[in-house]
């Protein structure tokens, strides 16, 4: 049987990270929990650490450090995530969350902190090419050799790129994925718990190559 495994998925947008994460969650039988899922989640069930983000995010603010640490505490605490382990996505996001996840873990720390490096470039060149349909949601990848780029297969409505798609605004947004994990990738480098992964190739190359590091440290 393969063990289950506790483990941290950093990546830029772009690098694969939702698809390799859904992937590894069912591989290693453990939940995929990610920042967007959780806080939604808590503000669904109105939960007291829930009911304080919403004030936060209601307002524009950034959700800080105490009360993300918290909502993981909550979620980890569960009986899914207590047998077998987990994959977080998108936490931690800094030193002091990575410190927190640390004291919340205790005597079942994480196993390994994955990066999965996809260069920007390539990371841009991917998010550039990204399609959906405005009337069905059907997701598409530009490849310039489309009979008719801008019409849907599946209903014929029209296809389009996000505004948050565009180079300028995705640039913005790697710049501060960047800004925000240098230290966190710096803090795990050096206490010998981050593995770099090379996220480029097909899925199914890139998945054995993540399973092949994380067999090594669980």
């Amino acid at each position: 049987m393969i063990p289950g495994a506790r483990l941290v998925i950093l990546g830029r947008q772009g690098a694969g990270k939702g698809t390799q994460c859904v992937r590894l969650s069912r591989h290693y039988v453990v939940p995929h929990i990610s920042t967007g899922d959780m806080l939604r989640a808590a503000v669904r069930e109105q939960t007291e650490l829930g009911l304080m983000a919403k004030e936060i995010m209601d307002s524009g603010g950034l959700v800080g450090d105490e009360i993300m640490i918290g909502l993981v505490a909550e979620r980890l605490d569960r009986a899914d995530a207590q047998t077998r382990g987990y994959i977080l996505d998108g936490f931690p996001r800094t030193v002091t969350q990575a410190d927190g996840l640390d004291e919340v873990a205790g005597d079942k720390p994480i196993d390994v902190v994955i990066d999965l490096y996809v260069a920007r470039d390539v990371v841009l060149q991917r998010i550039s090419a990204r399609r959906v349909c405005r009337d069905c949601g059907t997701n598409y990848t530009a490849t310039g050799t489309e009979r008719q780029p801008w019409i849907c297969e599946v209903c014929g409505g029209d296809v389009m790129q996000r505004a948050d798609d565009h180079p300028d605004a995705v640039n913005r947004r790697l710049d501060l994925y960047e800004e925000q994990t240098a230290p966190l990738i710096e803090h795990y480098t050096s206490q010998g718990r981050l593995v770099v992964v090379d996220g480029v190739g097909a899925p199914d190359e890139v998945f054995r190559r993540l399973t092949d590091a994380i067999g090594k440290r669980v």
